[in-house]
């Protein structure tokens, strides 16, 4: 199912778990800057200009219609740039760059703007370009000789005094989610004669939460049917471009900067796709063979299907479920692309939609990629964790058994079943696979997968395996 399914449209804030990239429009500034740029100032160590040919005005209106929370932040930004064409991809670059650190920082930021005078998106700006840029950023805002101070005075504070949902820039009921999540296990061997200390919840709630602050990277999954990692690897270094190949997959290379890959010869080609390595990861737990027939239940634009499909050699068949019809539509170019010849795009109503009864007890495989929080994704979608409210978790929960119910009918004996959320909630993941698991004895035990963006270096992902009893 896609996000917002036809059948569950209420529910706000929800996220497919692609792993696919929703980098800020624009990308990373590149060349020289323009000759004509209002408002520059140097960087520190006298580096090109800041805001290239952006002016504060556009700036802050562009700060003002993200922290509206409308809609997705890339999706606003690109409205945004439809409207302003007099922006170049530099421009574009400044005004993402900065509406993503806000949007990360938001609840830091407007605690330690406190005294600077002003709407919340100006005093934001601020904020943001001189912790970026250093305090040189001041001169291109014109600001006031109280509001100057008053910033040099933010920049002042020891962040570590804070609470830590505030420096951490998390709402309240978010950290104590997360922090509920970190509550100190049993340790496996420890006794009283020789004691083992637990993980301390809120050290690692640190730890997760500073990486969240932080951009994700850019990945690839090189496309086994037509292509492999050295092959990959040398056209982007003939193109210039640095990456790194990631330890422990046969198909995962890791992008600096953000380079236009889509440009590249070996993109349209069908080389590569753009896919987080957590959601590479998740296909590997997955384990598609060769000659199977498999379901994606909620295959969206179609990334996990694609992977699927290569590990599969383009044998066997998969089904490419989703109630979104614009989603599977975004599939098809892929797969042209692509090469594989195994995949059918199998629109549905909602998860009950009679037209699965024709795949009941057929599948060997059945993917269940969930609608979730996404809060696994915090780097790339900053806006969810504002847009997200408390009782959109309950609601997902509820919609993600549904979903996982009619799914598990589709599992052949034998079969594997594999429920996956990009999100770091218990509410979505261990808690709905305890309930599933207790009302289906016909499932054996799982295992389990759980990837933490700082730990994995990916998004975050949780996935469930189970096995149908052979009859």
């Amino acid at each position: 199912m896609s996000s917002t399914p036809r059948s569950r449209k209420a529910f706000p804030g929800g996220s497919k778990s692609t792993g696919e990239r929703r980098a800020a429009p624009g990308g990373k500034a590149r060349g020289k800057p323009p000759a004509n740029k209002p408002a520059v100032v140097a960087g520190p160590g006298g580096g090109v200009g800041i805001l290239a040919r952006v002016s504060p005005e556009q700036l802050e209106q562009a700060l003002g219609v993200v922290l509206a929370l409308n809609g997705p932040a890339d999706t606003l930004l690109r409205d945004f740039f439809r409207r302003h064409p007099d922006l170049g991809r530099r421009d574009r670059g400044v005004v993402a760059e900065t509406a993503f650190d806000v949007l990360r920082n938001r609840r830091l930021y407007t605690h330690l703007t406190q005294s600077v005078s002003g709407p919340l998106p100006r005093r934001l700006m601020a904020i943001s370009l001189c912790r970026r840029h250093g305090q040189q950023a001041v001169a291109a805002l014109a600001l006031s000789a109280g509001d100057e101070l008053a910033l040099q005075q933010a920049m002042a504070i020891e962040l570590n005094a804070l609470e830590q949902a505030v420096r951490l820039s998390l709402p309240d009921w978010l950290y104590e989610a997360l922090r509920s999540g970190f509550s100190t296990p049993a340790v496996v061997g420890s006794t009283e004669a020789n004691p083992v200390t637990a993980p301390d919840p809120i050290a690692l709630l640190e730890t997760l939460g500073l990486c969240l602050l932080q951009p994700a990277p850019l990945d690839l999954r090189v496309n086994l049917l037509k292509s492999d990692r050295a092959s990959v690897m040398a056209a982007l270094k003939e193109a210039g471009i640095e990456a790194e190949l990631i330890d422990g997959s046969t198909t995962a290379i890791r992008v600096s900067g953000k380079p236009a890959i889509e440009r590249l010869a070996a993109f349209t080609q069908g080389w590569f796709e753009v896919q987080d390595a957590g959601s590479q990861r998740l296909v590997e737990f997955a384990a598609p063979r060769r000659g199977q027939t498999v379901v994606d239940f909620c295959a969206g634009a179609g990334g996990k299907t694609l992977a699927m499909a290569a590990a599969m050699r383009s044998s066997g068949q998969i089904y490419a479920c989703d109630v979104s019809a614009a989603r599977l539509q975004r599939l098809r170019p892929r797969l042209l692309r692509s090469g594989a010849s195994n995949v059918q795009p199998f629109g549905l109503d909602s998860e009950n939609d009679p037209k699965l009864r024709r795949l009941a007890g057929r599948a060997d495989l059945v993917l269940v990629d969930a609608p979730c929080s996404g809060t696994g994704t915090l780097r790339r979608n900053p806006e969810l964790k504002w847009r997200l409210q408390p009782a959109s978790i309950d609601e997902l929960s509820r919609l993600q058994t549904s979903i996982l119910e009619s799914a598990a009918r589709l599992v052949k004996p034998g079969g594997a079943l594999v429920y996956a959320t990009c999100s770091l909630l218990r509410p979505e993941n261990e808690s709905v696979v305890a309930a599933f698991g207790a009302a289906h004895p016909e499932f054996a035990e799982p295992t389990t997968l759980s990837l933490r963006p700082d730990e994995s270096g990916s998004d975050g992902f949780f996935a469930a395996r189970w096995v149908r009893h052979p009859l």
